[in-house]
């Protein structure tokens, strides 16, 4: 991002031995984030898009372990050593620095998260790597802040200092001195604590912050600037900047915390016990609620429960449904239920990725009378599989990183019928580009069927060619809101850039609630 002249940008480390999260369940990991060079990530770095209004992060801003590990066999392999023993130092942390050196290298500044706690073995050589970058590049060029968990004793009635000195402790063993302490905690600290931590973690008591719990993450950067915790790291790093313009922020948290009105979403998935492995879908329904001046509650909805008749009642009361995407055929049946509710009762639908796919299939069933229309990943051998796995993915063998990825374009239907599509009143214009992550597609062979029987193809991939001509959005004409997308707008919105598709969402089932 460029901030007054000054570049940044910012890398994610993980300590785990997966090449990429794309394999990884979301039970365990969250969501997957994709970036527009196809780079599967973990939902930090979703969290920094959100954040950094301009940011254009790659493959180079997110690595984990098992992608230094993976390099350095494979050099080892190609007899880059010359034969000499391959050891964790210095082979693994020159790798390490490498990569960090790589990720930054066309930027003033670098902002690097190492992943983990301290005193995990996992995280160890990043932590021995970076303690080595700071005697390389000089302690004037890098600065250490550690983020900590200061307690409070509800029975004591007081803040226990001792998990952050016992934290430091650990770093100030492996060589690593903090120059700045972040201090969770769930009210702001007194400056004789703040004191108190900075004698025994040797740390000067106005470099020691307060990370108070906040009603909604986006009150953070504002908190740290009251703080003068911007200051402080500008100051360190001899960096001269004049003070940030927030009101735009401001503004926005504004309206998160006291909206005009409130509305309700059903988001019907598999993973609702895990909120995590929809992080970017929800923060999309709360940037959407800004642009409409609205609270928007999200009512997470089982679709396995509701494939046993449970939940119904919820499904009903709520203003739009959203099936988010997802693999895998349990649960999916819930969801086809979920979408034939909101088709018929003329509720807001947005179906991404599955929940488009899936919303073809409903069609197809109901509409098109195609009985046994269904998926080619859930009946290979189907005779109505209005969803095929792509030509490109049919030798496919390994599953890491190998389906549709990335930023693809896309051109939208400006009209049917001589009336906007709803695509197009969203976005405004004709050509887009928008992030993929997916192996099956509508099929061709069904489709000029679909379109007879009313559905609307809105988008479709920009370069038409009998292996190209994919479907990238559906529509209902007749209807208050039904839209579908094979892609995931949901990994481009952003606090002050609401995507068009979970605005125009949003503002339907707004209407929908009057």
């Amino acid at each position: 991002m460029e901030q007054r002249g000054i570049k940044v940008t910012l890398i994610k480390m993980d300590p785990y031995l997966n090449v990429d999260p794309g394999t990884m369940s979301p039970f365990q990991h969250g969501e997957v984030f994709v970036l527009n060079d196809g780079a599967e990530t973990d939902l930090d770095l979703g969290h920094y898009s959100r954040f950094v209004q301009s940011a254009h992060f790659t493959r180079k801003n997110s690595f984990t372990t098992g992608r230094i590990y993976d390099a350095v066999i494979r050099r080892e392999r190609a007899g880059g050593y010359l034969g000499k023993t391959v050891q964790v130092i210095p082979h693994i942390t020159d790798e390490i620095k490498r990569h960090i050196q790589d990720g930054s290298s066309d930027a003033d500044l670098a902002i690097v998260e190492v992943g983990g706690t301290v005193g995990d073995i996992e995280s160890l050589p990043f932590l021995e790597a970076i303690r080595q970058m700071k005697a390389e590049e000089g302690p004037a060029n890098v600065l250490f802040v550690h983020l900590t968990l200061v307690p409070y004793i509800a029975a004591a009635g007081e803040l226990k200092t001792k998990p952050t000195q016992h934290s430091v402790k650990e770093l100030r063993e492996i060589g690593i001195q903090p120059d700045i302490l972040l201090c969770r905690s769930d009210r702001k600290l007194p400056k004789d604590v703040k004191d108190k931590i900075g004698l025994f973690c040797n740390v000067p008591g106005d470099q020691v912050f307060s990370a108070v719990d906040v009603e909604t993450i986006y009150q953070v950067p504002l908190y740290f600037n009251d703080e003068g915790l911007d200051e402080k790291i500008a100051e360190k790093l001899g960096i001269w900047t004049g003070r940030p313009d927030l009101s735009r922020w401001h503004n926005m948290v504004e309206k998160i915390r006291n909206p005009k009105g409130e509305i309700t979403i059903g988001v019907v998935g598999k993973y609702t016990d895990w909120r995590d492995s929809y992080k970017s879908l929800s923060e999309s329904l709360i940037h959407g609620g800004v642009a409409n001046d609205v609270r928007v509650k999200v009512a997470y909805i089982d679709s396995e429960e509701l494939e046993q008749g449970n939940n119904k009642a919820l499904l009903e009361s709520v203003d739009g449904v959203l099936v988010p995407g997802g693999f895998g055929e349990r649960g999916v049946e819930g969801k086809i239920l979920a979408i034939e509710h909101a088709r018929t009762r003329n509720v807001p639908y947005f179906g991404i990725c599955l929940g488009m796919q899936l919303a073809v299939i409903e069609f197809a069933r109901h509409v098109a009378q195609m009985k046994d229309a269904s998926s080619a990943e859930f009946k290979p051998e189907g005779k109505e599989n209005v969803i095929d796995i792509m030509e490109s993915q049919k030798s496919v063998t390994d599953l890491g990183g190998t389906m549709r990825l990335g930023a693809y374009s896309c051109d939208v239907l400006p009209k049917h019928k001589g009336e906007a599509t709803r695509a197009f009143t969203a976005y405004g214009r004709e050509h887009i580009s928008e992030r993929h992550r997916h192996r099956f597609e509508v099929s061709n062979r069904f489709r000029s069927r679909l379109e007879e029987m009313g559905l609307v193809v809105s988008g479709k991939h920009a370069v038409a060619s009998p292996q190209t001509d994919l479907v990238e959005m559906i529509e209902l004409p007749n209807h208050s809101w039904f839209l579908g997308c094979q892609f995931h707008p949901e990994f481009l919105s952003k606090p002050l850039q609401p995507h068009p598709l979970f605005a125009a969402f949003i503002k339907a089932a707004k209407n929908h609630r009057k």
